[in-house]
Order: C-alpha cells, then structure tokens, then sequence
C-alpha cells in the first residue's frame, strides 16, 4: 500500500522524536519497531520535533544535524516515505499556533505534573553548566500535545516514559471538543513498544548519548563488539564458575530483545546460573546477534547516505503533505473558536 493510495478516512498516528543525536536501540524495541509494524495499515506522521530541543540552545548544530541523522535512521531501519509522512515540526509552524489556543485551556499544574518535563528538568539542573532551562522548554509538553492532535492522530505508538503526554492530550482534547461544542480532534490511544524501556550498557534505567551508555543504530560492528563487552552483568559474580543472575542482568535483557534464537538464550539462561558458562561467551553471542540485526539496516544506510538528497527530499515532501492538514485544522479550530474574522 502507498502513501497515495490512502484516503483521508483512514486513522492516522502521530509520534515522533526529538532531534539530540543518532537513534539508538532503545528507540527501536520502545518505539520504532511498533512503527514498522503500522506503517502499511495507517497514515502514519513521523515528527522530528525540532521545537522542542530548546534546552540544546548552545548547540543548535547538533540540532540542525540531528534532523537529517534521525531522518537517516528512519530510512535505514526501513520506514518508507512512500507509505508515510516524514515531519519536520518548524516546518509546520501551525504547530506553534495550535500549541497557543490548547494553553488557554491547559492550567499550569498540569505541565509541573507532567514526570517526564520533571526528570528532565532534574537532569539539567545537575549539568556541570548548571545552565538555567530556557522558558521554551517548560512549555514542550504542551507543544507535544498540539504534535498529536494536529493530524487528528488515533494512535501514537511511543515508549512507555511518554505515556503521561499521551493522558494529558486525551484531558486537552476533551476540554477542547467541551469548548468547541463538537468532537473535533479524537482522543488519541497509546501504544508501548514490546520492551517499554531498554536499559544502558551500564545498567542505568536510561539509555541517552549523553550518559554515553547507548548503542546506536548506525555503529559499526566493531562498536558494537566494543559496547558489548563493556556491558553490566551480574555484579556479584566474581568467577565464571560462580552462580550468576539472569534477571535484571543488562546482557539477558538485550539477549531476550534481540536474539531470536530463544533455545540458545534459554541454554545461555540456564548456564548462567548453574555457573558452567563464561560472561565472554555471553558477550559473544549477544554481538553477534545485534549484529545480525542490525546488518540490513547498514546496507541501507549505505544507500542513503550515498544519496543524501533523497533524505531531504522525504523530508520537504511530507512536512508539506503535514502542513496542509494542518491548515486544515486550523481552520477548524477557528471555525470552532470563531475567530475566522475574515471568513464569511
């Protein structure tokens, strides 16, 4: 199925990333995968939400780069912008307007609720820089609720850390519709990924370039080989003889999300903790297997990126498709509103 041969009936997803960096596996199992899997059945919104980066104020190259890397990842890993819309969020500045209107009827304690606006906020206060969050990014929750009710999404397969954005659109789009008289945006359902959250190579909750705990889409098999084998395990096993911890264990969760080879994870599980296997073996296969994975999507990396054009070309087109039902829905916003002054 085509993009084109979609209809506007058709329910659509919205969802997206901000762009801080290269995407990792973390994306894939909480997110991407998901989007691999709806791509042929939805009109399917990907949103590069460049608005909402503005704690990455003094390093707004990483920002502009950051476009074209996830933009890259998402081809490499086979999302199909002939079957789906790529977005860049400033490109449709309507965003920036709807996000607006929704505030009038959004109280303050709702975004100084919001636990991920509050993690994040956490993590800044304690850079080393101790650089103040600019007044742009207490409102990003809002502006992600605008991302979402923009094309009228259904669904918005995301991980399980922004569940709380998905409640707080359904809470804003029916306090809207109250207003409006009529239901004009849906209430967007939520969907988590098959492993809501992957943890770091080092075992922490949170895997992010900026924890340098990541393995990303696009490392070599060398990198990866090298991330591997600095990975957490048991921290209690001193000896490869000695009993080990399956559960909780970073290597057994990425086995468990990357390795089909289940008989083989099974016999690696029940190893581990008879003390008859070696973290190097573990390590090992592990390496392969993410290997193994990720080699169709470095064959089309290569691709792409000996063809860059064709990445800015998906970008341009479905940024311009997405402006156009944004209009849209402006329009309908106003109409609801009436504040169309000029409309007769």
């Amino acid at each position: 199925m085509t993009k084109n041969s979609k209809n506007s009936d058709d329910e659509r997803i919205l969802t997206g990333v901000r762009p801080t960096g290269p995407l990792h596996l973390g994306h894939y199992v909480g997110a991407l995968e998901n989007w691999l899997e709806l791509q042929p059945s939805y009109d399917c919104f990907f949103l590069i939400a460049d608005y909402q980066v503005s704690d990455h104020a003094d390093d707004f190259e990483r920002v502009r780069k950051s476009v074209f890397d996830v933009a890259l990842d998402w081809l490499s890993i086979g999302l199909d912008p002939e079957k789906s819309h790529f977005v860049i969020e400033s490109a449709v500045p309507e965003h920036a307007e709807l996000t607006t209107w929704l505030s009038w009827w959004t109280p303050l304690g709702m975004l100084q609720r919001n636990p991920t606006l509050k993690a994040e906020l956490t993590e800044i206060e304690n850079q080393s820089t101790k650089r103040s969050a600019p007044l742009a990014f207490f409102n990003y929750p809002m502006m992600q609720v605008s991302n979402i009710l923009m094309p009228k999404a259904h669904l918005v397969p995301t991980g399980e850390d922004q569940q709380p954005h998905i409640e707080m659109s359904r809470e804003i789009a029916r306090k809207f519709n109250n207003v409006a008289g009529r239901e004009l945006f849906p209430e967007p359902q939520g969907l988590i990924g098959r492993v809501g959250r992957l943890v770091g190579i080092d075992g922490q909750a949170k895997m992010s370039k900026s924890l340098n705990n990541a393995i990303f889409l696009g490392d070599s098999q060398d990198e990866v080989g090298k991330k591997v084998r600095k990975m957490y395990t048991d921290p209690n096993r001193i000896h490869a003889t000695d009993p080990g911890r399956v559960e909780g264990n970073p290597v057994f969760i990425y086995h468990d999300a990357f390795n089909p080879n289940f008989e083989e994870v099974n016999d690696l599980k029940e190893r581990y903790r008879a003390g008859t296997v070696g973290d190097v073996e573990v390590k090992t296969l592990l390496t392969e297997a993410i290997n193994r994975f990720l080699e169709p999507s470095r064959e089309r990396r290569r691709e792409y990126e000996s063809k860059p054009t064709l990445i800015r070309e998906a970008l341009e087109a479905g940024s311009n498709h997405a402006r156009k039902i944004a209009q849209d829905t402006m329009d309908d916003v106003r109409d609801a509103l009436e504040i169309n002054y000029f409309k007769e």
